[in-house]
């Protein structure tokens, strides 16, 4: 199984930013855990600050990967152009949030990406992609 992590906006900072938030774990150290776990899957990572290299990222793996696993941080709540992408390739992905977005401000309430998506998991930690890929895991052993 080939997964692809893109995560989006300021997530290079995670352990600097906000760590009563986002915690105190750099997402580089996390995905070295994530990758020890899961030994048989091969573990993809990509992150950019910039919407449009997330979309050519989402376009480079789209009819390839068995799925994504997109934390598009801010441009969840404002990008119809990563929708738009997402509907545009066969890879399926799931929606992350590392903090529950619903306890947050009001317009982090709205993501415009879900509807492309397979399902949404927030508020659980950097322990959300394990839950994202573990979705992936049963979806595959299901098929």
């Amino acid at each position: 199984m080939r997964i692809q992590i893109i995560n989006g906006p300021n997530i290079n900072l995670l352990g600097k930013r906000e760590p009563s938030i986002y915690g105190a774990v750099s997402f580089e150290d996390y995905l070295q855990t994530l990758k020890a776990r899961y030994p048989e899957v091969e573990i993809s990572y990509y992150q950019s600050n910039v919407e449009g290299e997330m979309i050519n990222k989402i376009h480079e793996v789209g009819f390839e990967y068995d799925g994504i696993i997109l934390n598009a941080g801010a441009y969840t709540h404002t990008s119809i152009a990563l929708q738009d992408a997402l509907r545009a390739v066969t890879t399926p992905a799931i929606e992350v949030h590392i903090s529950n977005v619903h306890q947050r401000e009001e317009f982090r309430h709205k993501s415009l990406i879900a509807r492309a998506c397979r399902g949404v998991i927030c508020g659980f930690g950097l322990d959300s992609y394990r839950l994202a890929l573990e979705a992936f895991l049963a979806s595959d052993r299901h098929e």
